[in-house]
């Protein structure tokens, strides 16, 4: 056992999503998306970077010393994997770990809407899941792959900062590559994917203008490409993506992607009313012919509009997402008021805990 393991351990018995490992701080767990204590002694940077030092390999050890920071992957068998971040700060040294459970949980375990499983069932285009850090990408992401794997027969390529959730061969083959460790980057990876014969392509993070463009065109190939962004909302992530492009080329990328789009999942996680616990509210994008128009005329301030009008198809403003949350009493009215877009629309219940 790890000197970090029993930290790790305590922070899962209280279903943790993070464990916040910091000299000169108390050992801190974010739960239910609240930061806590969990244990009152302030750590030493002495016993942080022994803990912290024992569970590198070389090579990440080699890009801690060089670069001052380190991503990584770390697993306690048969209990959960995590993603690191260690760190050098003011205080000495520091790790966040993110708990990342050993097997996916199910579209059907997160109560998934009807739409998402319908987005799993295209072979070809780009899908794109969006949201803040700690929103929740990855595990959506994981729980589609998994719907896919189980689905179809194929070839399920992963590209990953690093590995989060393993996937086990179901009715896909699966192969997953980790940035620093088996490729030099995103874009690199990426582009000998398409050497690869891939049927799907998970995109961890699509964090440059290289990465998406050649994102863009495996899409436009009859790949099924999904990735993730930082972006809040439908409107913003097409904007975002456009936008990384020269202005001399943004014309043709709307054309591109009003046709390879198939879907946006923009999503954040917010506390149950009542109980313990975190509940997603998923703003959801489907590019029909409409959506496709507005996106090929550069109108995307008009997608909005294009969301509301969207219901049979599937589609849901983040507003509609948070009210509908509100209505079965499983959010407050003051969280839904908090998060939304139009503050107006949730005036009458900030008040409501």
């Amino acid at each position: 056992m790890s000197k970090i393991d029993p930290y790790l351990q305590a922070a899962l018995k209280r279903n943790a999503s993070d464990l916040h490992f910091v000299s000169g701080d108390p050992v801190r767990a974010r739960i239910h998306g609240d930061l806590q204590v969990l244990m009152d002694e302030k750590l030493t940077t002495e016993g942080v970077e022994e803990a912290i030092f024992e569970i590198m390999d070389g090579t990440t050890q080699r890009a801690f010393e060089k670069d001052e920071a380190a991503d990584f992957a770390y697993e306690i068998k048969d209990v959960s994997r995590f993603r690191v971040n260690a760190f050098r700060h003011l205080n000495g040294i520091g790790a966040i770990f993110r708990a990342i459970p050993s097997k996916a949980l199910t579209l059907d375990d997160l109560q998934m809407p009807k739409v998402i499983y319908d987005l799993c069932k295209q072979n070809s285009g780009m899908i794109l899941v969006t949201g803040k850090t700690g929103s929740g990408k990855s595990t959506t992401l994981a729980a589609m792959i998994d719907a896919i794997n189980k689905s179809v027969k194929g070839h399920i390529l992963t590209i990953e900062d690093p590995i989060e959730f393993v996937h086990k061969t179901q009715r896909c083959l699966i192969s997953q590559r980790e940035v620093g460790e088996h490729s030099p980057s995103f874009a690199e990876a990426l582009h000998s994917a398409l050497r690869e014969d891939p049927n799907v392509i998970l995109v961890g993070e699509m964090r440059d203008l290289e990465t998406i463009s050649i994102a863009v065109t495996a899409a436009e190939m009859g790949i099924l490409v999904m990735g993730t962004l930082h972006t809040n909302g439908a409107a913003q992530t097409v904007d975002r993506i456009i936008n990384s492009f020269p202005a001399d080329k943004q014309s043709h990328i709307r054309t591109m992607i009003s046709t390879s789009l198939r879907g946006v999942v923009s999503q954040q996680l917010l506390p149950t009313k009542g109980r313990p616990g975190r509940v997603a509210a998923l703003e959801v994008m489907i590019n029909t012919a409409a959506v496709a128009n507005l996106i090929r005329q550069g109108k995307l301030d008009q997608l909005e509009t294009a969301m509301q009008a969207g219901g049979g198809s599937g589609m849901q403003t983040m507003d509609s997402a948070l009210m509908k949350l509100v209505e079965r009493a499983m959010i407050t009215g003051k969280d839904a008021y908090q998060q939304s877009n139009n503050k107006s629309k949730f005036e009458r219940m900030k008040d409501e805990t």
